[in-house]
Parts: structure tokens; sequence; C-alpha cells
């Protein structure tokens, strides 16, 4: 008698399948590392387009000196000083790629002399570890644990 087999067998399938879970098992926590190392980029990135901006509106508002807020940094249909258009509306909103962005003007005085910003991950080991700071100097200092400071080491 011959045995017409057509399709597979339930081992055959149950062995691809544990295969299956095994390769996702394997490259699923490197994929997440790999998001939270591109989260943390962008948001190194976005701190140095914020210290960009900054010096470019102290600049172009001498009188004025570094704004005030994050959002006087964002567009406009004509800048000025309250909207330099200088970054854009999702930076300018303080959130971007997993990370939010919190901007303070460190003077009373006009011209304003100094600003902070500090960059936190929305969800700390899931979007990102480490907290971000920057200040005037445009030094970018981080933390792995809390928020960074002007006390933590800066990045090489």
């Amino acid at each position: 008698m011959k045995k017409n087999r057509q399709g597979f067998s339930l081992i055959e399938l149950l062995i691809v399948v544990a295969i299956i879970l095994i390769i996702a098992a394997i490259a699923i926590p490197n994929l997440l590392r790999s998001r939270i190392a591109a989260n943390e980029a962008s948001a190194v990135g976005s701190l140095r387009t914020i210290n960009t901006a900054c010096v470019t509106y102290s600049t172009t508002y001498p009188t004025v000196g570094y704004p005030a807020t994050l959002s006087a940094l964002g567009p406009a249909s004509t800048a000025g000083s309250a909207s330099a258009d200088l970054v854009d509306s999702v930076l300018s909103a303080g959130t971007k790629s997993g990370y939010t962005f919190a901007f303070s003007q460190n003077s009373t005085n006009t011209p304003a002399v100094g600003y902070s910003v500090v960059g936190d991950p929305a969800s700390r080991g899931t979007t990102g570890q480490r907290g971000f700071y920057s200040d005037q100097s445009g030094v970018i200092r981080a933390n792995s644990t809390t928020s960074a400071s002007s006390s933590d080491s800066p990045l090489q």
C-alpha cells in the first residue's frame, strides 16, 4: 500500500515554530537596546540643536538675550523674539524621540545671560536610559540613573 503524504506533520510544524521563537527571543532584546541607543543619540542631537538655536537667538535679539522658553525658538509665520523659527514644531513642543525637554532661563536680567535645558526619557529603561543636561556653555552632560545636572560628567 502506498501512503499518500501531503503537507507537514504536527511535529515538523512545532519544530519550526520553536526555532522561530528562539530566534525572536535572541533578536528582540537587541532591537530594544538599539532603539534606546537611537533615542539617546536623537536626544543629544536635539540638545545640540537647542544650544545652536539659543546662540543664534541671542545674537539675533541682543536686547533680549537667551530665550525665555523653548517655544520661543519654534516656528512662526514671521520670525520674531516671541517665535524665532529656529527649531521645528516637534522640538519646540518639548518632546521628541521618547525624550522630554525642559527649558529654563537662568537669568532675571535683561538681556538674559543664561539658560539650561534638561532632556529626560519619557519612560526610563524603555525609551532611554540616560538623562542629559546642557546650558549656555554648550557642554552636554549625562547621568544614567536620574535627571542630569551641571555637576554630572560631560559626554566624551
